[in-house]
């Protein structure tokens, strides 16, 4: 059904939601909890322990991302921003050369708004926001700028979906469209490949509050995303059981209308081997994939990328 959209960091900022934001943000990264690690440290003096980056964002490129899920990348592209850093750091990691990399140049607000605005001034759909869980802070900084500068289209934040709580509640009434990894639901997997025992737990907390934020997906009359959850879940060789019980909770504690891609390119890639995890030192195979799509068809998910 066509909407009107307007994204709702224009209402925040006019109503000083944003502001406030910013300044709750700024004092939290004296003492960073903004992930689930809450190294504690002040980022203003030294980088945080597991992301390695300082107070302001690093951006490794940005430029109309014709690969995403056809809602966001349209007929003109997502408008897509790489930083620099993670806070999770899987082993088998696709863009370890981004993600495990801290060579970038520290960038100002006002720059970051310069991007975005470059970004759509070229078409693009929306600004996607990639591995942004350690810098929420300098994406909050650079919001104001971006809105003088005439930013109106939605804002995606494309997560491993290994946030903290209070970065989530930072981001509400700001963010448009969550887009989120969602690996796991084991404990021992999750230690073993993400070292994050807690990611399954925070990851259910973590849909939980992004959905009940911006609610399911919402697409334009030409179906490009305006609002709501994305749930990307990449499926993982001999895991068919952490499919099953992600799949069933999305459908049982979201909606059966969520938006969910699954996602069949997991290669073997970063430090995965045979000598450190044989287990998934494969590709997953068509009968693993066929039936992550029975699982989801079953379970009541029907919009299905």
């Amino acid at each position: 059904m066509p909407v009107t959209f307007e994204p709702a960091y224009l209402e925040a900022s006019a109503s000083g939601l944003l502001t406030d934001q910013i300044r709750i943000g700024q004092e939290l990264m004296k003492d960073c909890c903004l992930c689930p690690r809450e190294c504690r440290v002040d980022r203003n003096l030294v980088p945080g322990k597991v992301c390695g980056i300082y107070q302001k964002a690093q951006v490794s490129s940005y430029f109309p991302h014709h690969g995403e899920e056809i809602c966001l990348r349209g007929f003109r592209g997502s408008g897509t921003i790489f930083f620099y850093g993670c806070n999770l750091h899987c082993a088998f990691c696709q863009n370890w050369e981004i993600s495990n990399s801290t060579n970038g140049y520290p960038i100002s607000a006002t720059n970051l708004a310069n991007m975005m605005i470059e970004l759509q001034d070229q078409g693009c759909h929306n600004i996607n926001l990639v591995t942004p869980s350690h810098v929420v802070v300098p994406i909050l900084e650079s919001l104001p700028y971006a809105i003088e500068k005439g930013l109106v289209i939605p804002l995606v934040f494309n997560t491993s979906g290994y946030d903290s709580l209070t970065a989530l509640k930072l981001l509400d009434q700001i963010v448009d469209i969550y887009l989120t990894d969602v690996k796991f639901w084991n404990l021992s997997s999750a230690k073993r490949y993400l070292n994050a025992p807690d990611y399954p737990a925070i990851l259910r907390r973590n849909l939980q509050e992004m959905h009940r934020q911006v609610g399911d997906l919402v697409l334009d009359s030409n179906g490009i995303a305006q609002r709501g959850l994305l749930i990307r879940h990449l499926l993982m060789p001999g895991h068919t059981s952490d499919t099953s019980q992600i799949l069933k909770f999305i459908a049982n504690e979201l909606s059966m209308d969520t938006a969910v891609n699954l996602m069949a390119q997991y290669r073997p890639q970063h430090e995965v081997d045979e000598e450190r995890y044989n287990e998934i030192n494969r590709p997953i195979t068509r009968q693993e994939y066929q039936k992550a799509l029975e699982i989801a068809r079953t379970a009541g998910l029907h919009r299905l990328f």
